[in-house]
């Protein structure tokens, strides 16, 4: 199973949980695991990331030929599903919009294409003005988790020496 990360994944990460200078492991980790095949993000979130001003931007620009993955046929495809299925929901029309913007929209038709689960800190909404990533899974079948799960099932150690 691979996992595709959102970028509040990445953000959060940087600015509570596992900022760069506290739990240097966790970069480390995410790129261990992006060399055996688990753990990519896409393209979007890449440039989403990079550009920034601030250690997160940098480490973005380092890793965005390994860590994030470009558009490929599958997904193109994918992104017919995805949009059919928004357009076929109680949304507001700004609402399908924004999302078919934004990197979200990718992400999701990335991980529905190749059958990778989301990782995000969304949690589901009764919303119709403002699309989550976990209302999308559902509706399209698509795994996803929060980035603790990730950890666990991946059984990730964060060890000091």
């Amino acid at each position: 199973m691979a996992y595709l990360l959102d970028a509040n994944v990445f953000i959060e990460a940087k600015n509570r949980y596992y900022g760069f200078e506290i739990c240097p492991g966790f970069w480390d980790w995410l790129l261990k695991e992006n060399n055996l095949g688990k753990v990519f993000s896409i393209d979007k979130v890449g440039d989403e990331l990079s550009s920034g001003n601030d250690p997160l931007a940098e480490w973005a620009k380092d890793q965005a030929s390994k860590l994030f993955l470009e558009p490929d046929a599958k997904m193109v495809e994918a992104m017919e599903r995805v949009s059919t299925w928004l357009n076929r929901q109680q949304y507001e029309a700004a609402a399908i919009n924004t999302f078919l913007e934004g990197a979200d929209f990718y992400l999701v038709s990335y991980a529905l294409a190749h059958n990778h689960t989301i990782v995000t800190q969304e949690v589901a909404s009764e919303g119709k003005r403002r699309i989550k990533i976990p209302n999308v899974c559902v509706g399209l079948r698509v795994k996803f988790k929060n980035p603790f799960e990730m950890l666990r099932i991946e059984h990730a150690r964060f060890i000091l020496q």
